[in-house]
């Protein structure tokens, strides 16, 4: 391990092209947060909010049935997941600048792919005469869904964040709030928008614009004013030192220590790396099944369809809200807080889909669930850097968000496989109840490794005098 690995560094001349961000009159880093901000809101095609929108269309072009392409969904996110700690390491050698526009063009290439998803399939099989239809379609499918997920949803999102990330220390907690709720905006109105783009064109005609536009737009958007971290233009975090202030409690930023430079190797050896991943993992896995389910969830229930889509809009605005009055709150606390309140979230969302009724248990559901989503967006940007470090910023967010992927991949296919053996998702939830207890435990001894190490040498002081 090693410490501030980035102080005193020079700025490099490829930082400086075409501009030099240290001559602006105002701190660049409100230029990356808002270039960040736009980065995670380009990955919508590659995301399940995006995918949702053109799965009907892939269906009757394709010819394969809705289990079908579920299954070649999560194929193609499984692998993603898997080679997301890679793309966390290529982070950390290449920087933003380069991997941004590298991950918008693959994006890209995968959109192309699947507007021409059912001639790709016939091509396929025409070439080899002994692959059968159905298995040419689950090949091109999965190929296909592997790389707008692991491009989209994985690489141009971590980048996008981290980088955000780097630029921010003391007002990181403020520029996650100012992410967050653009994000929120940003995925909420993206159905609308692919929608009416479809209407204008076509299926087909609007994964082509979107490639285009991922292709010849973003790619140079990132390339201009994409900025790895501060150091390299000559600047330093938030723009200059915090000011020296007296003051006690919410009156001064809680003083965590400086993060310890951990690879991700040292990183998975604390308990605080895993009580973080794995919550985050268990809030993948349940709320992509019970948000892949909701219908039919709300269906068991005695309720319809139209009740259970009503749960989002609110769920969303309790998540906005918490997201920016924590991302802000996050500066000031221990981020463990934070964690703990997002596990009993998880846990009151958890119960209420195990007795979900009308009534009580339906708000709990929403209380629940815009808890631990809001807590979500904070938890999955901030934890890293302060507790690790910027260095392998890459390689441990990485590993993170693969492990958050996997679950989400996971979760659908074995809650339906609960409720084909037993007639109701109860016994899933309640499973995924017992798991999110341990870790809300677990959450309140996640502490940083630097506070860790500070409370170690006072002990080991205290014994010595």
């Amino acid at each position: 391990m090693s410490h501030s690995p980035t102080a005193g560094r020079p700025a490099r001349r490829s930082a400086d092209f075409p501009f030099a961000p240290r001559r602006l009159p105002f701190f660049y880093g409100w230029i990356v947060l808002a270039a960040g901000t736009f980065g995670v809101i380009m990955s919508v095609p590659g995301q399940t909010v995006g995918v949702s929108v053109f799965t009907d269309h892939l269906l009757s072009a394709v010819g394969i049935s809705r289990v079908a392409l579920s299954l070649t969904y999560m194929a193609g996110t499984i692998t993603s997941a898997l080679l997301l700690p890679l793309a966390g390491r290529l982070y950390d050698r290449l920087g933003a600048r380069l991997l941004a526009p590298l991950a918008a063009l693959f994006l890209g290439c995968g959109l192309l792919l699947l507007s021409w998803a059912d001639r790709v399939r016939d091509t396929l099989s025409g070439l080899f005469a002994f692959l059968p239809t159905a298995a040419a379609s689950f090949t091109v499918m999965a190929f296909c869904f592997f790389l707008i997920r692991f491009c989209g949803q994985g690489t141009l999102t971590l980048v996008s964040r981290n980088m955000v990330m780097k630029w921010f220390d003391r007002r990181r907690g403020l520029a996650n709030a100012f992410l967050g709720v653009f994000m929120s905006l940003g995925f909420s109105a993206s159905p609308l928008l692919l929608n009416a783009l479809i209407r204008g064109s076509s299926w087909r005609g609007a994964w082509r614009l979107l490639a285009v536009i991922l292709m010849g737009g973003f790619t140079v958007f990132a390339l201009l004013l994409f900025r790895d971290n501060p150091h390299d233009c000559g600047l330093v975090p938030d723009g200059g030192p915090a000011p020296v202030r007296a003051g006690r409690g919410f009156k001064a930023r809680f003083a965590g220590g400086a993060p310890p430079e951990m690879e991700l190797r040292e990183a998975r050896r604390t308990l605080s790396f895993w009580a973080f991943t794995l919550v985050l993992t268990v809030f993948g896995f349940y709320l992509s099944a019970m948000t892949f389910h909701v219908v039919s969830l709300f269906a068991s229930a005695g309720m319809n369809k139209e009740t259970a889509v009503s749960i989002f809009l609110p769920a969303s605005l309790v998540a906005v809200l918490l997201n920016f009055g924590g991302s802000w709150l996050s500066d000031y606390i221990r981020l463990k807080y934070l964690l703990a309140l997002m596990a009993a979230g998880l846990l009151l969302s958890q119960i209420a889909c195990a007795f979900l009724a009308p009534g009580l248990f339906f708000w709990l559901l929403i209380a629940g669930n815009g808890i631990s989503t809001g807590m979500f967006g904070i938890l999955s940007a901030v934890t890293w850097p302060r507790f690790y470090g910027t260095r392998h910023l890459g390689a441990i967010s990485g590993f993170a968000i693969g492990c958050l992927v996997a679950g989400s991949a996971v979760g659908p296919y074995l809650f339906s496989q609960v409720f084909a053996l037993t007639g109701s998702y109860r016994g899933a939830a309640l499973a995924c109840a017992a798991v999110t207890l341990l870790l809300l435990a677990a959450a309140f001894r996640a502490d940083s490794p630097a506070e860790r190490a500070r409370t170690a040498a006072a002990a080991a002081e205290g014994a010595g005098s």
